[in-house]
């Protein structure tokens, strides 16, 4: 009877998790997106991404994250309480020992070096065979080093020195980093001729120190508005 009522409340968590998905992706998150945060949100993980940052700025999906997280944490209660009572009804010390050694045996088998190149080779060869090379993570496409690397969304604000330059000349002003696109009104324009202006988004990839110190104005009026937009959710 334990193990019924898990696995219906399972379905349940799973259903909930699939409509705050829909949902939210009503709302215009991408449902790959979607289903990762409603999860995590259920969860309450908290994963601070950027992608994260899409559910708190917006007033409807910010709702939708509160009733998942009083859910989720309703449900937590919930699962604790009937596994504990489940475990102490049916689990001792020979199932713990079972459950142990079969978890020893799978460490030791990850573990070894010959069987770790070949989950590291079926991995490589799923992903180049499943997914597009845009679908993969961005740092993983361009080998980027965190140390030194840097691929960044900047955003021109009516102050920025760049407003009137073409994306030519200041990719040619160092060697250190590209201007890859920029987005103006949710259009990704690709021309290098192209004369920047007031909230254009540039899209840069290159040596983390240079575009910190090329984009030293940018940044840090881009840091004071996330300060801001953080205030006013605050309060």
């Amino acid at each position: 009877m334990g193990w019924l009522f898990i696995i219906i409340y399972g379905a349940v968590i799973l259903m909930v998790v699939e409509i705050a998905a829909s949902l939210l992706v009503m709302t215009g998150l991408d449902r790959d997106i979607a289903r990762f945060q409603a999860v995590s949100m259920l969860t309450a993980t908290g994963f601070t991404t950027k992608e994260s940052e899409l559910v708190i700025r917006h007033p409807v999906r910010r709702r939708i994250a509160v009733c998942l997280i009083a859910f989720g944490v309703f449900s937590f209660a919930v699962i604790i309480s009937s596994v504990s009572q489940l475990l102490s009804q049916s689990f001792g010390i020979y199932q713990l020992a079972w459950a142990s050694a079969s978890l020893g045996a799978v460490l030791i088998i990850i573990k070894n070096k010959r069987m770790g190149a070949f989950l590291t080779k079926k991995t490589e060869h799923y992903l180049e065979k499943e997914f597009e090379l845009h679908e993969l993570p961005i740092h993983e496409v361009l080998y980027i080093d965190e140390k030194t690397d840097l691929f960044t969304e900047i955003n021109i604000s009516g102050q920025s020195n760049l407003i009137g330059k073409k994306i030519s000349e200041i990719n040619h002003s160092s060697e250190h980093f590209t201007i890859l696109l920029v987005e103006r009104e949710r259009k990704k324009i690709r021309r290098f001729d192209l004369l920047i202006r007031e909230e254009d988004n540039l899209y840069v990839y290159g040596d983390k120190n240079e575009i910190e110190k090329a984009f030293k104005a940018e940044l840090r009026e881009m840091e004071s508005k996330v300060l801001k937009e953080r205030d006013v959710t605050a309060m």
